[in-house]
């Protein structure tokens, strides 16, 4: 499962990009109780969404030439320069270089084979979220793509990630986990089959589940915002009750009450 103590594969960061943030703020902040804070005048509007006083996700406006509004999974990497090296031998593109956020760490920004946009973040004063698997915080990501094997493959020569492929009611899902852990309980996220007819054209793409403690209640906070439902709200067996949800700009997310962990 996800924590903070991260590793290299590990999603260690998340931000939102959006074309008026101070909107996105008001809407996540009504859907999640987030508050947002500044990361400082020299970071071109970005800033974090916090709870508690502990960062949770980000939020930036859309810098991209065409970029869409979207949240963006960021994985762990000891090099950002080595592994944005392996995901082009691998048949990734490179959308953003390596660069430096001062002395918060080094990032890029990538797309996968199968045309699902995703980060690398290499630590520096800046390690990662500081709050996950708790209500409103990342729980899950999840890839959504027209082919999962051939995905797995491109992940598992990035970051050596274990994967393991269990049926559920749905069909084929691919858990995985960072390189060297197993079971059910080490994993943090899932690659499935993209969903026909998702409700934004969009097939290959990242999406991020936050742990809610109402599914149903969540998604009618989302819509008395302005949001919109994207999947409906269902119980998927040995999971919990989850829902798609876009935020009034179009940016997909998703939502998850689990069950009950075993004793």
């Amino acid at each position: 499962m996800l924590s903070t103590d991260f590793v290299t594969g590990s999603p260690n960061w998340l931000d939102l990009g959006s074309p008026d943030t101070a909107a996105s703020a008001a809407f996540y902040g009504a859907v999640f109780g987030w508050d947002v804070a500044s990361a400082g005048p020299d970071t071109g509007g970005y800033g974090f969404f916090q709870q508690d006083g502990k960062d949770v996700a980000a939020l930036g406006p859309l810098t991209e030439e065409g970029a869409s509004p979207a949240w963006t999974v960021y994985f762990q990497t000891p090099d950002a320069d080595a592994t944005v090296k392996a995901a082009e031998q691998a048949g990734g593109a490179v959308r953003v270089a390596p660069t430096d956020v001062m002395d918060a760490g080094r990032l890029a920004c990538l797309t996968d084979p199968g045309g699902a946009e995703f980060a690398l973040w290499q630590p520096g004063a800046v390690k990662g979220l500081e709050k996950v698997c708790e209500p409103d915080t990342l729980l899950w990501v999840e890839l959504h793509t027209a082919d999962p094997a051939a995905a797995g493959a491109f992940y598992r020569a990035l970051f050596g990630w274990g994967t393991q492929d269990k049926e559920f009611s749905v069909g084929t899902y691919t858990l995985i986990s960072t390189a060297g852990a197993s079971g059910d309980d080490a994993a943090f996220g899932g690659i499935a089959p993209a969903p026909e007819g998702d409700g934004d054209g969009r097939e290959s793409r990242w999406i991020p589940y936050f742990l809610v403690t109402d599914t149903d209640a969540t998604v009618a906070k989302a819509q008395e915002n302005g949001g919109s439902v994207v999947a409906p709200a269902e119980d998927v067996p040995d999971v919990g009750r989850i829902a798609w949800l876009a935020d009034q700009f179009g940016a997909v997310f998703g939502v998850l009450k689990p069950l009950p962990r075993a004793a």
